[in-house]
């Protein structure tokens, strides 16, 4: 097998998120080829990219014949350009079952002794369930018109309209196209990630599910090109004509429009983030219910993407958390303080700590809005704010990012000694890593469940329950990878 060169093949089994594995035979040699973004049972056809002895990796090219878990036809139109959402083609149910087929063996390799593995639970509902979304401008080819999407899938230019995206409600379709429109005519140019000129960015839509709220916020470069504009338009005429768009058939909306914002970013990183946020219109935040409690949720505050998911995975972190009257909880990697808020009522304290800050306000704010006054909630890195806190745990909640905990601040949080604690994870092989790592230093897991916070795509949540016993560590070895970080 040679680099560059086109080959075909099966793809036999898959691993976490969806790196498929194709056995390659040439010349009596058998090669492993690593393909992402396939199922099995597919024939495909991939470009070696990669070659290590007989381990292989591919970019996939074309798939020439379809595998038997693609049960249904695609429900969304941009299933074949947009590279949002790979389970167009498999059924709910089959989704459910990959899922929890590949969060049981990433735990199996990581639990060493027996454990309970839960079945994985589903998202209450299937499609219009963020109440989020970034979409980018750019244009779908070189030099084309004005898009506003999702980016092409194996892209990082090419920008895919997705005018009729199933995994939000039909109002943030009808914001897509009401914004898409006024761009076209303003002739105003999309933000060009390699060049670092132009206006357009992105158009950040936030939905309440509960309360039916509804806000926008427009995010632009600084480089207002005042002098090109039709009638020498000043931008804040611009941006209010846009409000006036927005706001024009509001009973046409199932939402209620309660903000328009405009944000400047000049970053030249291609994320959503605030040099200057102005309000145009209304409000700069909407409000969310999550079991029972209200949150205030702003332009750029961490909120789970899946209300009704969140409240079935929260369920599911109570429940093995337990009761915790009487006791001091820390709520590690809190974020706007859901799961503090959560356990506040039954507990004697509750301390969350956060490295964003704007997350730890808006954590303060919501617990003034839901009258708990045993919330606590700290800004600051966890690896250095442990060493401050004078309080010692009784319970441990843990909800760090994606890549998991930092290694030394791992160490710190089992120094306490905790008795039983809750990991939240939304990426089961930083999971793994740590639990690794936990049980090693004397923790047995108790419980696993897998939570479908996010229908069509590849991700999945995972609740572990862990509890402090005696463990030889001699028998648990850690074999993790840097690969199976991927």
């Amino acid at each position: 097998m040679k680099k560059g060169q086109i080959y075909e093949g099966i793809v036999t089994e898959i691993e976490f998120p969806n790196k498929g594995m194709i056995s390659y035979r040439e010349e009596d040699r058998e090669y492993r080829v690593t393909v992402k973004g396939v199922l099995p049972g597919q024939k495909v056809s991939f470009a070696l990219r990669k070659k290590h002895g007989d381990r292989c990796e591919g970019h996939l090219m074309e798939v020439f014949e379809h595998s038997s878990m693609e049960d249904r036809k695609e429900v969304c139109p941009h299933a074949d350009v947009c590279g949002g959402c790979f389970y167009q083609r498999v059924s709910a149910e089959k989704q459910r079952e990959i899922k929890e087929q590949m969060l049981k063996k990433i735990m199996d390799g990581a639990i060493k002794t027996p454990y309970e593995f839960e079945p994985l639970i589903s998202s209450p509902i299937k499609t219009a369930y963020r109440n989020k979304m970034e979409f980018s401008f750019g244009d779908e080819y070189k030099d084309g018109p004005l898009a506003l999407g999702m980016h092409k899938k194996g892209s990082f230019y090419d920008i895919v309209t997705v005018t009729d995206c199933q995994i939000v409600n039909e109002d943030y379709r009808k914001i897509l196209i009401k914004t898409l429109d006024f761009f076209k005519k303003s002739g105003l140019t999309y933000y060009h990630k390699l060049r670092h000129i132009g206006y357009l960015r992105h158009l950040v839509v936030r939905r309440s599910i509960k309360t039916g709220e509804i806000l926008v916020n427009l995010v632009t470069s600084s480089a207002y090109p005042a002098d090109e504009m039709e009638g020498k338009q000043t931008e804040t005429e611009m941006l209010q004509s846009y409000c006036d768009l927005l706001l024009e058939d509001a009973d046409g909306y199932s939402g209620k429009m309660t903000g328009i914002l405009h944000t400047v970013n000049d970053s030249l990183a291609d994320v959503v983030q605030s040099d200057r946020t102005d309000i145009l219109y209304g409000k700069d935040y909407i409000t969310e219910e999550i079991l029972g409690l209200q949150f205030k949720i702003s332009a750029f505050s961490f909120f789970q993407t899946n209300s009704l998911g969140a409240e079935v995975l929260y369920g599911k972190a109570r429940e093995y958390i337990g009761d915790t009257k009487d006791q001091v909880v820390f709520d590690l990697y809190s974020g706007t303080g859901t799961i503090a808020q959560m356990l506040a009522k039954v507990a004697k304290e509750v301390i969350g700590v956060e490295i964003v800050e704007e997350a730890v306000e808006a954590a303060k704010e919501n617990a003034a809005l839901n009258q708990l006054n045993n919330c606590r909630f700290i800004a600051g890195d966890v690896l250095k704010v442990l060493d401050d806190i004078p309080e010692k745990p009784d319970f441990i909640v843990l909800d760090p990012p994606r890549d998991g905990i930092h290694p030394k601040a791992l160490e710190k949080i089992i120094r306490y000694g905790v008795k039983n604690l809750v990991y939240i994870s939304c990426k089961p092989t930083s999971l793994a890593r740590d639990l690794l790592v936990l049980q090693e230093r004397g923790y047995r897991v108790e419980k696993v469940c897998g939570v479908d916070q996010f229908p069509m795509t590849t991700h999945v949540e995972t609740v572990v329950l862990l509890s402090k016993g005696e463990v030889d560590s001699k028998k648990i070895r850690v074999e993790f990878s840097l690969e199976d970080m991927d």
